[in-house]
């Protein structure tokens, strides 16, 4: 019963909430798949000290994120 509740009340539960949230995360990083995946092992290293200079030079993490993860 409270559980029926729940759902009526907070749109689902709380694993449904997260993926809810996710989801557009997902999407960004596989909309990079093309982008990465003709990379070479080398060029995908590579990406890893891309990223440290990106986010020294200012760029958010929440930024950096989508592209990190796709590659």
């Amino acid at each position: 019963m409270v559980g029926m509740f729940r759902k009526i009340l907070g749109g689902g539960d709380s694993n449904e909430r997260v993926l809810k949230n996710l989801q557009p995360l997902v999407d960004e990083v596989n909309a990079l798949e093309a982008e990465i995946q003709p990379l070479s092992d080398d060029a995908l290293r590579a990406k890893t000290d891309e990223f440290r200079a990106r986010y020294a030079d200012g760029e958010s993490l929440d930024d950096l994120l989508p592209e990190a993860l796709a590659t």
